[in-house]
């Protein structure tokens, strides 16, 4: 295998918002009276360093109080090895619909269909970006209890409720210590879709774009931006409202790909309202985050190896970045070593980042940039390394003057 390169992050994400939809609907313990029914969505956040990511749903479950669970079946039109970066900025797939009594749920349950044999096809696997072969995802979990993913969520009677379960990608493939395997634990956040928004916009095609909560910092979710279609356009939800008015709000990320020579854009303080859209640039594409010599930058690498008991060997590399000024941290890119030499690199911005603030009540587009030349912050990254076993101490690349290499990691079994 060969160091691959990011595809895209958190996170990742693709992160994509790749969607997926299950309108998942089934009898619920505990319920409060009345029948409803429930839309549960699967959407994905980025994902580095891979250019599909198959999972095999067998059915989802659905509790009252995590005692007694629901079945809900998928259809067998959708039966079959699902690729999440496939889905990109809100398409959705249906998987089951069924009725479910009325009341407040407190879990659900993702349960997946077990691989079978060691050679292709399999019913969950990864294909590495600039690879065309499978590798295999070990679930070790999900085809006994599955994968659990905390509510609440209420069902009224009378009516339907969505829930959407953002499946990130990139923070759930993980490399198995010195195995050689890769194993999926899903990192799933669920949110009604009644009481979140979406944030919308235009950047380059191929940027990674991410929302993070604050103040603290926290992830929710990401898209690529897609080349086809509107082109530029990209989709980040479902976003919590109160993400943004439990005392915090929304910061969103935009890294151009690493051959467009442009800096990373991040837009603080954007609103999220429930079931509407909030632009932060212009909705007709007039006028966007498309890389103008304003935001030229440098594109320089860090490089090293990983070490794994004593071997060279594979394993997840995440570079991040604090602004000082607000104290913020935000993942950047994301990249996974080489099994077979244990070498990474990843493409990083020597300028910048460019912040702006979202205009509050008057809305005045596009959003004004200016460059933060804190030395500080200027091309500076913190550099992480892990597998399923261990994560390594941060180590600092500055590649505001050049690429830099030499940055070696060892983890420990």
């Amino acid at each position: 295998m060969t160091t691959r390169t990011m595809r895209s992050l958190s996170s990742l994400s693709t992160a994509i918002l790749a969607g997926l939809l299950l309108a998942a609907c089934g009898g619920g313990d505990g319920g409060s009276g009345g029948m409803g029914s429930i839309n549960v969505h699967l959407t994905d956040a980025p994902s580095c360093g891979y250019d599909h990511v198959f999972i095999t749903v067998d059915h989802v479950e659905i509790s009252f109080n995590g005692n007694g669970w629901t079945t809900i079946p998928v259809n067998s039109a959708v039966a079959q090895p699902i690729d999440l970066l496939s889905l990109a900025n809100g398409v959705m797939l249906t998987l089951g619909e069924a009725p479910l009594p009325a009341g407040t749920y407190q879990q659900v349950r993702l349960v997946l269909k077990a691989n079978t044999g060691v050679a292709p096809p399999f019913a969950n696997s990864l294909v590495f970006t600039g690879s065309s072969t499978p590798v295999a995802l070990t679930t070790p979990s999900a085809q006994q209890s599955g994968y659990k993913i905390l509510g609440p969520l209420t069902v009224p009677a009378g009516t339907s409720a969505d829930l959407v379960l953002d499946f990130d990608a990139c923070k759930s493939i993980v490399v198995a210590g010195a195995s050689g395997k890769y194993l999926l634990k899903p990192v799933v956040t669920a949110t009604a879709q009644a009481v979140s928004g979406t944030i919308s916009g235009f950047a380059l095609p191929g940027s990674q774009v991410s929302a993070y909560a604050q103040p603290a910092g926290t992830f929710i979710t990401g898209a690529v931006v897609p080349a086809g279609g509107l082109s530029g356009q990209f989709n980040l939800g479902p976003i919590p409202q109160t993400t943004a008015s439990l005392g915090g709000s929304v910061d969103v990320v935009i890294v151009p790909p690493a051959t467009a020579g442009q800096g990373t854009i991040v837009i603080q303080g954007v609103p999220v309202t429930a079931s509407a859209t909030t632009w932060i640039s212009p909705s007709d594409g007039t006028s966007y985050f498309n890389g103008t010599s304003a935001t030229a930058s440098a594109i320089n690498t860090a490089a090293g190896t990983v070490t794994v008991a004593g071997s060279l060997a594979a394993a997840n590399l995440v570079a991040s970045q604090t602004i000082t000024s607000s104290a913020r941290t935000y993942d950047i890119a994301a990249t996974i070593s080489s099994s077979s030499t244990g070498t990474y690199t990843l493409s990083l911005a020597a300028s910048g980042p460019w912040l702006g603030n979202y205009p509050g009540v008057v809305t005045t587009m596009p959003i004004p940039l200016t460059q933060d030349t804190s030395i500080t912050d200027t091309g500076v990254y913190s550099i992480v390394a892990s597998d399923s076993i261990s994560t390594s101490a941060p180590q600092i690349a500055n590649v505001s003057a050049g690429s830099v290499t030499g940055l070696n990691f060892v983890l420990i079994q």
